[in-house]
Parts: structure tokens; sequence; C-alpha cells
């Protein structure tokens, strides 16, 4: 009795999965870096803290302070963070890993802006939501900086496409490109080609 054959293709691994989860992890980086560092500057230039200060026989005046008024540079980090979420996109290889390497250091930064935020004697009538925010911001963009710092040079490129390949590259049908047509010429500028030489 001999056994039925396997379906082709069965126990074949699919050839782009390496290049979905290099795109999914790229998604998630991206994602995390731009949703912490946004959520920690907003939580930033929210108010953390009143103060009613009495005047005796005037009325007393109300100070509310922002996270950015207790803490210049936070609301700064959380920006150059957001900046660099998006600046993930546009690099590759080592220059990738550095900037991942970077947004793990800011995001640090900001996560301990917010736990300042949360421990400190402020002063005054505290909303501790808003230190917290920014704690949990910096935290999440801290992550997304350290997954782009172990594992972004294995992830695309943005714009791959449209970079120049070296050397000549043939055209499809071997005639020159002028003679092809404007969308040819336009594919053949794509390639790297010039469209006017024959």
């Amino acid at each position: 009795m001999t056994a039925s054959p396997e379906p082709a293709g069965a126990s074949a691994p699919r050839g782009g999965a390496p290049a979905d989860r290099g795109r999914r992890e790229l998604t998630y980086a991206v994602l995390l870096c731009l949703a912490g560092a946004g959520l920690a500057f907003w939580a930033a230039t929210r108010t953390w803290s009143v103060e009613v200060v009495s005047r005796g026989s005037l009325p007393a005046t109300r100070q509310d302070r922002t996270g950015a008024d207790l803490l210049p540079w936070l609301s700064a980090l959380a920006l150059v963070a957001l900046a660099g979420g998006g600046a993930v996109l546009a690099t590759r290889a080592r220059l990738r890993r550095l900037l991942g390497a970077l947004l793990t250091l800011l995001g640090l930064a900001v996560a301990a802006g917010g736990g300042y935020g949360l421990t400190a004697g402020i002063g005054g009538e505290v909303s501790r939501q808003w230190p917290a925010l920014c704690l949990l911001g910096g935290v999440l963009a801290a992550l997304g900086g350290g997954l782009t710092a172990l594992r972004g040079d294995r992830w695309p490129a943005m714009g791959a496409r449209y970079e120049r390949r070296s050397g000549p590259q043939p055209a499809p049908d071997g005639r020159p490109a002028a003679e092809r047509g404007t969308r040819e010429a336009w594919d053949a500028l794509d390639r790297g080609e010039d469209p006017t030489v024959s």
C-alpha cells in the first residue's frame, strides 16, 4: 500500500514570509514611536498642577502649570522622538539602528520626566494622570526605538524601487525607449536609463 503524495508546496515555507515579517515589525515600531511620542507631547502640554495664591485683601490668583512649564525639556524631547519615529521610514541598515538607539534614549528620558511628575512634590493641586500618560508615552516610544535598534537593519527601505541600479538595464523588447512611447520612456527613467539614447 503506497502513501498518497503530498500536495505540491504543502511543506515548503512561503517565499514572502521574511519580507512580510519585516514590514510588520517596521509598522509596529513606527506606530509605537509615533503614538508614544505624540501621547507624551500632548500630556506634557496639559495642566499638571494648579496653585492658588492668596494676596491678602485682594482676590486669590490661580496659577496653572503644564508639564512643559515644570520641565521645559520634556515637550522638546517628545517632539524630537515624534520626528524620529517618522525618520525610521526614511533610513536603512546601520543608520536605522542608530536612530533606534537614539529613540530608545529619548523615550526613556520622556518616561523619566513623567515619573518625576508623578513622584515630585510640585505644590498646589496636582493632576497625576498627565504625568502618568507622559510616562506611558515615553515607555511606548522607547519600545519602538528598542525594536528598531535590534531589528531595523532587516526591514525594507522606503523608495528602493526608485534608486538607480548599477549599469544599464536592458529594455523589455530591446528597442530604444524613445521608440516605445511615453509610458515606456517613463519606465526607462525609473530603471535609470536615458530614453533619448538609442
